[in-house]
């Protein structure tokens, strides 16, 4: 979506440079800093439409932005840069509010792909009814219908592909799906999700085992494609 604003929170100079000229040559409006704190006060003086973020930042770093973004009730996308290997990075960026991850180092399409399908979705999903595949979920009656014809969901079924539904492309850990959907119950764990996943994805995936809607992140949780 060119024309849209983008904020790159980045301290390595050549890294960022290289960001915004690849952001500015599809026409997006790009505005940057070099440090957590002067990012911070770009995002809330300017709100971007979606911000690129690193973890390792001085004065503030990438938690604490998006921490402080988010505790301001900030919905624009997040999308973090983190290290190669570092999924307690990751999962601790997912956490404290962050949308979805590229992992240093990243192709440029990659991170142009994420950015263009966030600003095309948009943050978070809303209505009654959301479409994908050859399904539709209705939010209000609480029923799903593929090709028509309805299929039945557990009550924890529904959850889970509500929860998904309505945070389209962003990475979810499996602790954020278990207080979401899972709530309180004290007899759950990574597995349960897990499960609940396994039969989902048999009543709306074309091929189960190779699943477009619902992708796997490894050591991660998922993520929910349209």
């Amino acid at each position: 979506m060119s024309g849209a604003s983008i904020l790159i929170i980045e301290d390595d100079p050549a890294l960022l440079r290289g960001l915004k000229d690849n952001f500015e040559a599809r026409d997006y409006r790009v505005q940057s800093a070099r440090d957590g704190r002067e990012g911070l006060s770009i995002a809330l003086a300017s709100p971007p439409d979606l911000l690129v973020l690193d973890i390792m930042l001085p004065k503030m770093n990438g938690y604490e932005v998006c921490r402080a973004l988010r505790a301001r009730q900030m919905e624009l996308p997040i999308i973090m840069l983190t290290a190669k290997g570092r999924e307690e990075d990751i999962i601790r960026g997912l956490e404290v509010g962050a949308d979805d991850y590229v992992i240093k180092p990243f192709s440029i399409r990659e991170l142009l792909a994420r950015v263009k399908a966030f600003l095309r979705l948009g943050h978070s999903a809303a209505g009654g009814a959301f479409q994908f595949g050859d399904c539709k979920l209705d939010r209000t009656s609480r029923k799903l219908f593929r090709k028509g014809k309805e299929i039945a969901l557990t009550s924890k079924e529904f959850g889970l592909l509500e929860f998904f539904a309505t945070r389209p492309g962003r990475a979810l850990t499996r602790d954020q799906i278990l207080d979401a959907v899972w709530g309180n119950d004290i007899i759950v764990n990574d597995r349960s999700v897990d499960r609940c996943v396994t039969t989902l994805r048999a009543k709306i995936e074309a091929d189960p085992h190779h699943p477009s809607c619902i992708q796997t992140i490894r050591d991660i949780g998922y993520r929910f494609e349209i």
